[in-house]
């Protein structure tokens, strides 16, 4: 007779029938076992793990069900950027984007890869030695939240892959989604005891991602597509693969091996008319769709054209999300009011008879400015028509006039803030009326959310600014580092765990960058991309206080607008008195950017990249520009030293030319940089 098997080699054969039927179900869709069989698996490895819980690992089956609460999600930095996508919106536009690609890569010889674009939240896998070792959600790109416990609790998520070619370390990406047959369960289940509804798909699968439980996780009815190989660490060992892929359809179909649920209509296209029936086809069949999509995503399929096109800001050119039209509704547009935003800008918006617009609730809708609803005609009491602009945005396009009755009212702009009564005044040639008054509350509550977020200050929501603010502890952005404990244990809901985690987030915001704070201002027209631009150029606050108009306007990306905002800004006493305030509180910021390291061959000089290079990408060269000492500019002036010049330079050679400023080829540019050519 043969020994009976051990424990260990019962769980063991277990976890390997069982992830095998995983298998079968998500990634192939041809289970071979009822799920009554697969339960009773299920059953027995549960049983036998908790009798032997020292043989428990993560990447069991039995440990998608979720582990105990975790108190904040971390961060996970992507080795690689998880870039997000430009858009087309007809056909035009598609074929615009191919032929950009065409000019640049000299050939039009390439298919295309076609797929679904799920509307779900996006996230990152990464696996070592065939184990999922953490997920992350995208984040801003650079990084993203750590949803790892929750990522396991999705059953099409393999725990562990299996394969005779793995790499020992590698990142898939996909996107998390609820079906919509899951959704209307969970909201039925919700309404019966009573519980707030979710308003759709994306957003129910976002919170249910997000829950800092994962036992809640567990119970939510999410799934995965995986889209695309993010990054093999080990891609120079060949045999890890046997031979690396050289395009994205033979990587996704190595990953559907491996176990990864791909989703079934994706497809390859020769032509862009092949891409353009593949997106009429889905126009019209989406509905029948168990889950939410908003357009189709093209990629240029060969790994070697994607890295020659490379990417343009945080968005790769060999890449396209092409978006399913607008969805459209008609309503009642009950009112319009007005917002103050945190620059004293009167921002009107409709305020509607609620209606379903794709699948989502819309109540209020953006109408831009006193202009756009002239523009409209639009009127109180009208009816509308309202869409969703790329399919997230509501806004109103027009009204229909032909259901008139004479009641409508037309819009007029308020003479005063509703606010804070105080006369509005709107300057000549600008669009957007304004509240002058800088002490206007609804303008301060605007700028606290916006502080708070920039300078990321964890805890501080929009109740607890508005309790901050009417309790009188803060008054301005600098009052929050002067914020004790025993005056928030004061303020409604707030109990002492959540205000010591509070106070740790205001203090570790005092160690903001220079960019960051500047951005966290509010200055009047300065984004997060001007406040780098200041950030890089200034190596403390203090220095960006004394700079003058004039010398703010030499900074290239900086116009005269910009550059005087900023200079009044700063000329402001009561702006100057909270930033001495910043100050004695600990937030002195300053430059963190990288000093040039190794030789300065490009000290004090702007340098413009213009065309495509051979050799390298143009992000490559500019990094290349900076790390030499220099600016990396973005258009030719005067004060450009270099324009380095690739195939297809354009409108910037002819300047180049026309104010005499000097033009490199890429050799004589890789030369000055000290780069091997």
């Amino acid at each position: 007779m043969p020994p009976k098997p051990s424990p260990a080699q019962r769980i063991a054969d277990l976890r390997q029938r069982i992830n095998y039927h995983n298998y079968r179900y998500y990634a192939l869709d041809s289970p071979e076992i009822s799920d009554a069989e697969y339960d009773r698996l299920l059953r027995q490895l549960q049983e036998l793990e908790a009798a032997h819980p020292g043989l428990v690992r993560p990447d069991s089956p039995t440990q998608r069900v979720g582990t105990a609460p975790v108190a904040a999600f971390g961060e996970v930095e992507h080795p690689v950027p998880m870039l997000s996508l430009g858009n087309a919106f007809d056909f035009d536009e598609l074929r615009a984007w191919r032929q950009r690609a065409v000019k640049l890569l000299g050939n039009d010889d390439f298919d295309m890869s076609c797929e679904l674009k799920i509307d779900g939240l996006a996230v990152a896998l990464q696996y070592e030695d065939s184990v999922l070792k953490t997920g992350a959600t995208r984040g801003d790109g650079l990084r993203g939240e750590n949803v790892t416990a929750n990522i396991r609790t999705i059953k099409s998520v393999p725990l562990r892959v299996q394969g005779d070619a793995v790499p020992r370390r590698f990142e898939v990406r996909g996107e998390v989604y609820m079906s919509k047959a899951g959704f209307q369960r969970m909201n039925r289940e919700r309404a019966a005891q009573g519980l707030s509804l979710f308003a759709n798909t994306r957003n129910a699968a976002a919170g249910a991602l997000r829950q800092l439980d994962p036992r809640i996780t567990a119970q939510r009815p999410l799934d995965i597509f995986v889209y695309s190989l993010g990054w093999p660490l080990d891609a120079t060992r060949e045999s890890d693969w046997g031979a690396m892929p050289e395009d994205h359809w033979e990587a996704m179909q190595r990953l559907k091996g491996l176990g990864f649920r791909l989703n079934p209509q994706n497809r390859r296209c020769r032509t862009i008319g092949d891409v353009e029936k593949f997106f009429r086809q889905w126009t019209e069949q989406r509905e029948s769709l168990d889950y939410g999509v908003d357009g189709i995503v093209v990629k240029i399929n060969d790994f070697a054209l994607q890295r020659r096109l490379g990417d343009v800001g945080r968005e790769p050119r060999w890449a396209v999300a092409y978006k399913f039209p607008a969805t459209q509704a008609v309503t009642k547009l009950l009112r319009i009011e007005i917002n103050v935003g945190r620059t004293g800008s009167l921002n009107p918006y409709a305020v509607l008879e609620p209606v379903d617009v794709g699948g989502v609730t819309v109540r209020q809708a953006t109408l831009h400015n006193e202009e756009d609803i002239q523009r409209k005609d639009l009127r109180s009491g009208d009816w509308v028509t309202v869409e969703r602009a790329g399919e997230v945005i509501p806004q109103v396009v027009a009204p229909v006039a032909s259901r008139r009755t004479g009641k409508e009212k037309p819009f007029a702009m308020p003479l005063e803030c509703p606010k804070c009564h105080t006369p509005v005044v709107k300057a000549e040639g600008e669009a957007m009326t304004y509240c002058p008054n800088a002490s206007c509350p609804a303008q301060f509550y605007e700028q606290l959310k916006h502080f708070v977020g920039v300078m990321d200050i964890e805890g501080i929501g929009e109740a607890l600014a508005q309790s901050l603010i009417a309790a009188g502890l803060v008054k301005d952005a600098a009052d929050l580092y002067d914020v004790k404990k025993e005056q928030l244990l004061e303020l409604e809901r707030m109990g002492e765990k959540s205000a010591e985690n509070v106070l740790r987030a205001i203090a570790l915001s005092k160690e903001r960058p220079l960019e960051q704070v500047t951005f966290a201002l509010g200055i009047r027209h300065v984004g997060g991309e001007t406040a780098r631009l200041l950030g890089r150029r200034f190596a403390r606050m203090d220095a960006l206080r004394q700079a003058t108009e004039d010398e703010l306007a030499t900074i290239d990306g900086i116009g005269p607008t910009i550059a005087a905002s900023v200079a009044a800004y700063f000329r402001e006493p009561r702006n100057l008195a909270v930033l001495d305030k910043l100050k004695a509180a600990g937030v002195d910021p300053r430059r963190v950017v990288a000093e040039p390291s190794g030789p300065q061959a490009f000290a004090g000089m702007t340098i413009v990249v213009t065309g495509t290079l051979e050799t390298i990408s143009r992000e490559q060269a500019e990094d290349l520009v900076r790390a030499g000492g220099g600016t990396a500019g973005s258009s030719v002036s005067k004060k450009t030293a270099y324009l380095v010049v690739g195939a297809d330079a354009g409108s910037k050679l002819a300047k180049a030319q026309q104010l005499g400023v000097k033009q490199l080829t890429e050799r004589e540019f890789l030369a000055l940089a000290g780069r091997a050519i």
